[in-house]
C-alpha cells in the first residue's frame, strides 16, 4: 500500500460518488484518478489496466466535453437506455475484446493474470464508453468489473485498490438504482 494508492483510491470515491449523481463535475477527479493509477498498474505488472489508464484518460476528456453539452433533467445530465440490439451487439463485442487481449497478454507478456486483467479491463473499456454516452446499461457493466477486480486487485497485494473496487460495487448498484429513475429517450 502507498500513498500515491490512497489517494487515487479518494479520488475514484469522489470521482463516481459525481457520476451517480451525473455531474459533470466528475471528470477532474477522474482525470486525476487515471493518471496515478497507470503507474500503480504499471508497477503491480497489471499492463491491460495501465493501458487502460490511458484510455480512461482520452475518454474522460471526450467525456467532460460530452456531458457539458448534454440535454438537463433537473440540472443533472440526461440519461438514456439501449435497444436489446444494441445491448446484444455490445456484449458480443466486449466478449470478443476480452478474449483476444487476455490471449495476446497470455502470450507476449509476463503480465501476472492475463485473462482476468483483459475481463477487467475490456469489460471497463465498454462500460466508459457508455458511460460516456450517458446510458444506463453502464452501471451493469461496472458492476460486473467492480466483482472481477475485487478478486484481482487482492491478488496483486493492492488492497486499497481492492477496497476501493468494494466501494466502487455498492456505489455501482446505487448508480443503476439512480440513473433507471431519471432515463429520457
Amino acid at each position: 500500500m502507498s500513498s500515491v494508492e490512497i489517494v487515487a483510491a479518494l479520488l475514484g470515491v469522489v470521482n463516481v460518488l459525481l457520476v451517480v449523481r451525473r455531474s459533470v463535475w466528475n471528470y477532474p477527479f477522474g482525470l486525476a484518478m487515471v493518471t496515478l493509477y497507470f503507474f500503480i498498474f504499471q508497477d503491480a505488472k497489471l499492463y491491460s489496466d495501465a493501458l487502460l489508464q490511458i484510455f480512461f484518460f482520452v475518454i474522460n476528456v471526450f467525456g467532460w466535453w460530452n456531458w457539458s453539452r448534454a440535454d438537463k433533467v433537473d440540472d443533472r445530465v440526461a440519461v438514456g437506455i439501449m435497444n436489446n440490439r444494441a445491448r446484444a451487439l455490445w456484449l458480443g463485442g466486449t466478449i470478443a475484446a476480452v478474449l483476444a487481449w487476455g490471449t495476446l497478454m497470455a502470450r507476449f507478456t509476463d503480465a501476472a493474470a492475463p485473462f482476468p486483467d483483459a475481463a477487467v479491463a475490456g469489460i471497463s473499456v465498454a462500460a466508459q464508453i457508455l458511460l460516456t454516452l450517458r446510458r444506463v446499461e453502464s452501471w451493469i457493466l461496472w458492476i460486473a468489473v467492480d466483482v472481477l477486480a475485487i478478486g484481482l486487485f487482492a491478488s496483486r497485494g493492492l488492497h486499497v485498490t481492492a477496497g476501493l473496487y468494494v466501494i466502487f460495487l455498492v456505489l455501482a448498484v446505487a448508480g443503476l438504482v439512480e440513473w433507471r429513475k431519471k432515463v429520457t429517450q
